[in-house]
């Protein structure tokens, strides 16, 4: 048995009269890896904000045990916990653009944990960084440590977000969502980093909604769902068989690369019960017990623990298979929008000028979706911000219905602005922090007249992205990362647009919201006709919602085409790489009758 690093019992967090956190029981031995996953807003980043010593000044945390080795770290200073944080405890928080110094080059941050810890000298200090940035998957790190954070992607962003992290050798790495905003190939090489880690005797704690992430690197798996940790145990036995009907809703909603493609099995939006079970009121097989009382946590004989009073009675449900995204017919129409040998170049610190995106055209019809891929850093963002007309093409030409879009100056383009509406990677630094939700969404109801519709609307537009409306008047900094991102979702859905330009619409949220949002993307471009050009690094996503898609590498269209021939015979090897890279979650249960209902299956048979 491992040597125990980190013990947690009963721990609970709250803000005022509102519980984050509710009687969460963790253990991390050296060299394991324990996996937090749960939707958005469940507690898993305030669980791990306080055990760190970040829950933030107005949270109150109880701990019946918080142990770091042998240290009691219940009612530790601020100055103790500085001494703990970067040196003995690495933690990569979920949003690298707020937590990166937009003042400081990216090099100065990855050595301030050498320089405040002492386990680097001014002589050795250069090389130090940039072997933590290579260790991070940071190409060129002699050039890429004097860029500033806004200058690069949300991937290398992420990257040296992770190299900071590590800087300082700690014991326990905490990692909330650390792999988001990567794409597959790097995704891979941060997954080596941390089993290198683990079989050094590092202990990770994983906060992730991507349970294929999970399932290649936990070695045990807890499941949070409103503050509780409803199932915990190893985590071929959770994830292979899931004994909490939360559990098994989550692996049905898991889009995949493999085998058909799947209807969503997500539910919308429900609020946790006050009273009982949390779950109850989304669970089909809640009654009055599960109404009345928090379950008690059960063992099992296979090691796991489940709050449940009928732990394994649920039933997987059984996804109907639909039909891939229908291809659009080829008739004489005008292009939505269209590249015709784009291209751009960036200056560089110091002078010189690099590739953005080289000379790349193509076409996007109304209704259709076209999914870009790539890596991190390889032209994607900049091409949707040429398409949004954001940036000015160095060569060639956009339009937009036929007509002149980027040569346009602003001041004629502004009315037809309404019409493309962008989805941004980071909505927090697109919001402004002092605007409430329903004022942030209602900025783009303006052409709605009495202030009743508006707020009707909003109430509409947060039911359709899975939010309550209870956080109408919430502001921005009190949201979770998957909050905000649905948050920017309504947002950009409010003006009836007819260009989408998603950038990471859905990486930030946990895969029953990212099912529901799918679906209501997929809706929105059939009833409206509205197009969709998304950005992004999950396949999986890309294969459930795009007729077709561009891989794109070093700034160059390499391969575009339908998606289904694409994944199915990749004619560049660079495509070859991506679709190998992707890992593949634990398999729901799939109906081989589109129209089927939900038969009865058990767990055994119900999850592959």
């Amino acid at each position: 048995m491992n040597e125990r690093l980190l013990s947690v019992r009963e721990l609970s967090v709250s803000f005022g009269d509102a519980v984050a956190v509710r009687s969460v029981d963790l253990d991390v031995d050296r060299g394991q890896c324990v996996a937090l996953v749960g939707e958005s807003g469940s507690g898993k980043s305030v669980t791990a904000r306080a055990l760190v010593g970040l829950a933030g000044v107005d949270a109150r945390v109880r701990a019946g045990e918080l142990t770091l080795g042998t240290d009691d770290l219940r009612g530790a200073s601020n100055a103790r916990w500085r001494r703990i944080r970067g040196r003995r405890v690495g933690f990569v928080l979920q949003d690298a653009l707020t937590s990166l110094d937009p003042l400081r080059r990216i090099g100065y941050e990855v050595a301030e944990p050498l320089e405040i810890h002492r386990l680097a000298d001014a002589e050795n200090l250069d090389d130090a960084v940039f072997g933590l940035l290579r260790r991070a998957g940071i190409d060129d790190p002699e050039r890429r440590w004097r860029q500033y954070p806004h200058e690069l992607s949300g991937g290398l962003r992420q990257r040296a977000l992770i190299a900071s992290a590590l800087a300082a050798g700690p014991e326990l790495l905490i990692a909330d969502e650390p792999t988001t905003a990567l794409d597959v190939v790097v995704q891979q090489q941060i997954l080596g980093l941390l089993r290198d880690l683990r079989a050094a005797g590092t202990a990770v704690l994983l906060i992730s909604h991507d349970l294929a992430v999970v399932a290649e690197s936990a070695d045990t798996v807890a499941v949070m769902y409103a503050g509780i940790i409803v199932e915990r145990g190893p985590a071929e036995v959770v994830l292979g068989a899931p004994a909490h009907p939360y559990t098994i809703e989550l692996l049905s909603a898991a889009p995949r690369l493999d085998g058909p493609v799947l209807a969503s099995a997500a539910p919308r939006w429900a609020a946790p019960a006050d009273a009982g079970c949390p779950f109850a009121p989304r669970c089909p097989h809640a009654d009055t017990d599960c109404r009345t009382a928090l379950p008690e946590p059960v063992t099992l004989s296979d090691e796991r623990t489940v709050r449940c009073l009928r732990p394994g009675v649920a039933t997987a449900p059984v996804i109907p298979v639909s039909a891939p995204p229908e291809p659009v017919a080829a008739v004489d129409q005008v292009p939505l929008l269209e590249f015709r040998g784009v291209s751009r170049r960036y200056r560089l610190p110091g002078g010189g000028r690099t590739v953005g995106l080289e000379p790349v055209s193509f076409t996007l019809a109304p209704g259709q979706a076209l999914g870009v891929v790539g890596e991190s850093g390889s032209g994607k963002s900049t091409l949707a911000r040429l398409a949004l007309a954001h940036l000015t093409p160095d060569s060639g030409e956009v339009l937009l219905d036929g007509a002149p879009w980027s040569r346009l100056r602003e001041r004629e383009r502004r009315s037809h602005r309404h019409r493309v509406q962008l989805i941004d990677q980071d909505p927090v630094s697109a919001f402004d922090p002092r605007h409430s939700v329903a004022a942030i969404i209602g900025e783009a109801l303006s052409r709605i007249g009495s202030r009743a519709a508006r707020a009707e609307r909003v109430d509409e537009l947060l039911a359709d992205v899975g939010l309550s409306r209870a956080l109408r008047d919430a502001r921005p900094a009190l949201l979770s990362g998957g909050q905000r991102q649905r948050v920017a979702i309504a947002r950009a859905l409010a003006a009836a647009p007819d260009l989408i330009v998603a950038d990471e619409p859905v990486s930030a949220l946990d895969i029953t919201i990212q099912a529901q949002i799918l679906d209501l993307f997929d809706r929105v471009r059939r009833d409206s006709g509205a197009a969709l050009l998304l950005i992004s690094h999950d396949l999986a996503v890309v294969r459930r919602l795009c007729q077709r898609v561009a891989v794109i590498q070093h700034g160059r269209i390499v391969e575009i085409g339908d998606t289904p021939a694409v994944f199915a015979d990749p004619q560049h090897e660079y495509t070859r790489q991506l679709l190998a890279a992707v890992p593949r979650p634990p398999g729901p249960a799939v109906a081989s009758d589109p129209t089927a209902t939900s038969p009865e299956h058990s767990l055994s048979k119900g999850i592959a």
